[in-house]
């Protein structure tokens, strides 16, 4: 690991102590999610060419860029939906690459909420026991789980819709759902993948504007990948890859 130093006078001994693991784990503390070098091929495609970022808490990135960039590929890694083929991921200052398939399962389901284009409601089940699922897996009290998610459900407006089925919600109301299911498990971080694209404009901009009174109410890390330009420019930081790698 390489740092550079700004050109100020300091004595050897804080010179050589910024270069230190201590140093590294000091700054590192600062952030919810850092990526290192993070390359990823399929096949003979290099999709990914050695992402490095940081992310803050209760930060809202947004990442943008031309279909087939990496945009998504790169949320997955975060998201340890999948592996990258070489570099580093720490969520929460915990290294989650090089995890058994169990403990990273267990890890997702604790640390990170996912929120997709497509809600990937489970049909047969009400909105409030979709919300319920990933609490149950958890294997928290069945009370707690039901309380939590009634709670979420009035905070997203979604209270007269508890039992409601998806095939009788709109689509804004199914991504609220599955943004209360994103939410169940008190995550630190919420990925959210094209999250309005399936939405008209209004429900897009109530969407919008729900992450931001989210992260103000919760505190949670938002990495949002998206094509909506006005979503972008209201994050905290907009991130562009191009070929594979960040650009700014």
């Amino acid at each position: 690991m390489q740092f550079r130093l700004s050109k100020v006078s300091l004595c050897p001994g804080i010179t050589k102590y910024f270069r230190t693991p201590d140093f590294y784990n000091f700054v590192v503390s600062f952030f919810m999610i850092v990526v290192r070098d993070i390359h990823k091929s399929f096949g003979e495609l290099n999709v990914l060419k050695g992402i490095s970022l940081e992310i803050r808490e209760a930060e809202i990135v947004s990442i943008v860029g031309a279909s087939g960039a990496g945009k998504s590929t790169l949320l997955h890694i975060m998201g340890t939906l999948d592996k990258a083929d070489s570099g580093f991921i720490e969520i929460d200052g915990a290294r989650v690459d090089g995890l058994s398939d169990k403990k990273i399962s267990e890890f997702r389901n604790k640390h990170i909420g996912f929120v997709f284009q497509f809600h990937h409601l489970l049909p047969e089940f009400t909105a409030i026991e979709n919300v319920c699922i990933p609490g149950f897996i958890k294997g928290g009290s069945r009370k707690e789980t039901v309380d939590k998610a009634k709670e979420l459900m009035d905070i997203l407006g979604l209270t007269p819709r508890l039992n409601h089925k998806p095939s009788e919600l709109s689509g804004g109301e199914q991504q609220r759902v599955a943004i209360a299911r994103a939410l169940i498990n008190d995550p630190g971080v919420i990925l959210a993948d094209e999250p309005s694209g399936n939405l008209d404009s209004n429900s897009a901009m109530e969407l919008h504007k729900l992450f931001f009174r989210l992260r103000e109410q919760f505190r949670q890390t938002y990495v949002i990948v998206t094509h909506n330009t006005e979503l972008a420019g209201m994050a905290d930081r907009k991130l562009t890859i191009r070929d594979g790698v960040i650009i700014n």
